[in-house]
């Protein structure tokens, strides 16, 4: 995959998932802070078991469940035709597994901590530097 296109990818996937968390902070329940919080608990027990293909599923569920929580159907259509991938392989001939689990689990508890403490900026901030750190390190 170019690096044009993973740029293009991180740019949708920003304009996607921050728009999804500005919609969906004045209208965040605590279940949806659970929810988002199981998914984190989720992410770090299939990592702890090295089940890789189960914390990628966990981390897709994560970023499903920000643009769920905006609580705007055409939204979700958008992000789900949208098709844009998360960046869990390297790009090459060998397109490696990505290894970035722990920065991972961080960036989205800190999310999740942002969006608990009212602090839209902040949980804004940590997600774009999460998607940014996903495109460099798919390039790398």
């Amino acid at each position: 995959m170019s690096e044009d296109r993973l740029r293009e990818i991180r740019e949708v996937r920003e304009l996607l998932e921050i728009g999804a968390l500005k919609l969906a902070f004045n209208r965040l329940t605590p279940e949806d802070i659970i929810s988002l919080e199981v998914l984190c608990n989720d992410f770090s027990a299939m990592v702890a078991k090295g089940y890789w293909s189960g914390a990628c599923e966990a981390d897709i569920r994560f970023h499903e469940t920000l643009i769920g929580i905006s609580r705007n159907s055409k939204l979700k259509h958008l992000y789900e035709l949208s098709n844009v991938p998360l960046f869990h392989l390297k790009r090459g001939p060998q397109a490696a597994q990505m290894d970035d689990y722990e920065e991972t689990d961080r960036e989205h508890r800190e999310i999740v901590r942002w969006l608990k403490a009212g602090k839209l900026t902040k949980a804004e901030e940590v997600l774009s530097k999460h998607l940014v750190r996903g495109e460099m390190a798919a390039k790398e």
